[in-house]
């Protein structure tokens, strides 16, 4: 019996779904059903088309598209070639931004679909290097600058399979995009390792099955999309829903009931939606027709709050874990064993990861205490492209890589997270972490999103400011929340002044852009300042 080929690069990984037995999985749209196997033609085939357009080895082309099959063969095809993908969010649409980012990688070309084309091609044109723009979807309008045609075409004319490129598992596969706190966009750099290994892992630790079918709603440009819903499905050549966006519900919803997905994996904003939709009839529909198959909810990206969890799992009868990891880590990191899962917590390293937490200084500090954490591994990123600096600050000489996050684990190896570093606010020389302020005003029956961040005044001190979405058809006097907050928090610990706000301000994973927050907040009280007005206004 011959033994399977060890799986090591995408390739690899593709060429092992495309041979699975008793029969490759498939991925499967709203539109139409693809095999792993028939995928791997089209991702042939289309390689070849791009190494005739002069597309090669470590070249970096973009990929700007809504989730679909056209995103999956053009990442697989660049990895054929030993080209690099560079994932983009297709919600950024000012020229500059794009074009920066063109710049910042020397992309020789981007593939895309018609609804993102005007702002592409005023960035084409900044950016020397760029040199098609291939269309996906219906026809378009050719335009000057980088030369256009249809993406369809460059798997059409060339049944022919592409060179062989020496591709190593240490070359890089991806470059994303991450703003991170600062607002400044870094590329990050992984390799074909880190995910591989990555996904692997992922596998394994989520008791992934053969006959699982998964469901990929988040917008695959992201990290988690990209490794936890298409790369880890694929390392076990398991069916895959993908739907193009979480917006409108009802196309995913009558996917995942067409296809019969059994792991849902989602971020915390779209758990507390499905979660407050599920009462009366609604719950019936949505638990026993949509959710009928599904054995397991996983939930990432961003923090989970214990009140989202109770709900959730409450109206569906699901077991929820939750997960952890940075698009620096590939990005899984941690993730609750589904057998053994620990509330509140976000599990346990993956097979191949170590975490521990460490003190400022970068020594490893004991169970249960507070500290950074810090994670080691082939899921950690080769580095920030062309920002050695950056690179050097979070990656300590001996491989640890610094998340920026503070958290701690038990005595078990459970990693709980307690906030971000740079969210961390400082009053009077004492620690508040904005998600126990959070947590606190969430627990408020009429709150039904909230914020926190520090302020700092004229004195280098901070002060804590809350902001905070009403649930549907509530009101609540803002001096009600302070007293809320005053039977659960310490003095110091308490909001001084509370925003009721229509919705927060969020990126395409609903993760709440605390940054935004920060700047409205300055330029608000630059204004009052400059007018004369206390910067300590009564709410």
């Amino acid at each position: 019996m011959t033994a399977e080929p060890t799986i090591r690069t995408l390739n690899d990984l593709l060429d092992a779904a495309a041979r699975a037995r008793p029969r490759p999985g498939t991925l499967a749209t709203p539109q139409m059903r693809l095999s792993y196997g028939d995928l791997r033609d089209q991702v042939l085939r289309t390689a070849a088309g791009m190494h005739a357009a002069g597309i090669g080895r470590g070249d970096r082309v973009a990929i700007v598209l809504r989730n679909g099959i056209p995103f999956v063969v053009s990442y697989f095809a660049l990895a054929r070639l030993g080209a690099v993908a560079v994932p983009i969010n297709f919600m950024v649409q000012k020229p500059a931004d794009l074009a920066f980012m063109f710049q910042d990688c020397t992309a020789k070309a981007v593939v895309t679909q018609r609804d993102f084309l005007p702002a592409l091609r005023a960035a084409a044109l900044l950016a020397p290097s760029m040199r098609h723009i291939w269309v996906s979807g219906p026809g378009h309008g050719a335009q000057a600058g980088a030369a256009e045609s249809p993406f369809a075409e460059l798997g059409a004319a060339t049944p022919q399979e592409p060179p062989e490129a020496p591709v190593q598992e240490s070359d890089l596969a991806g470059i994303l995009y991450t703003a991170g706190t600062t607002g400044v966009p870094k590329g990050v750099m992984l390799t074909h390792r880190n995910l591989v290994s990555n996904c692997l892992a992922g596998a394994a630790h989520m008791g992934l099955r053969r006959n699982d079918v998964m469901l990929c709603i988040l917008p695959m440009f992201h990290a988690f999309a990209w490794t936890a819903n298409i790369l880890t499905p694929m390392s076990m050549s398991v069916n895959v829903a993908i739907a193009p966006s979480v917006t409108p519900p009802r196309i995913w919803l009558s996917l995942m009931a067409r296809q019969g997905v059994t792991i849902f994996t989602a971020v915390p904003p779209i758990l507390t939606v499905l979660a407050s939709k599920a009462t009366g009839l609604n719950r019936l529909l949505l638990r026993w027709w949509y959710f009928r198959r599904v054995r397991l909810a996983v939930s990432g990206a961003a923090p989970l709050h214990a009140d989202t969890a109770r709900r959730f799992t409450a109206a569906f009868g699901l077991p929820l874990c939750e997960g952890y990891g940075l698009t620096e880590t590939s990005p899984m990191a941690a993730i609750n064993p589904v057998d053994r899962p620990r509330p509140g917590t976000v599990g346990l390293a993956l097979p191949g990861v170590s975490i521990r937490i460490a003190d400022a200084e970068g020594r490893a500090l004991p169970p249960g205490t507070d500290g950074e954490i810090c994670i080691r591994g082939d899921c950690v990123m080769r580095g920030y492209l062309n920002q050695p600096a950056a690179t050097a600050e979070v990656i300590r000489p001996d491989g640890w890589f610094r998340t920026g996050d503070i958290g701690c684990l038990d005595a078990d190896g459970y990693l709980t997270i307690k906030d971000r570093i740079k969210d961390m606010i400082i009053v009077k020389g004492l620690k508040v972490f904005p998600a126990q302020v959070e947590t606190a005003l969430l627990e408020h029956p009429a709150v039904a999103e909230a914020a926190v961040i520090g302020v700092p005044d004229e004195t280098g001190d901070e002060t804590v400011k809350g902001f905070v979405v009403l649930r549907p058809g509530t009101t609540v006097d803002r001096g009600e929340l302070l007293r809320h907050c005053r039977g659960r928090l310490d003095g110091y610990k308490r909001p001084r002044a509370i925003d009721v706000v229509a919705e927060l301000p969020r990126n395409t994973l609903r993760k709440v852009l605390k940054r935004v927050l920060r700047e409205g907040e300055l330029a608000r009280r630059g204004r009052d300042a400059s007018h004369g007005t206390d910067d300590e206004r009564p709410i």
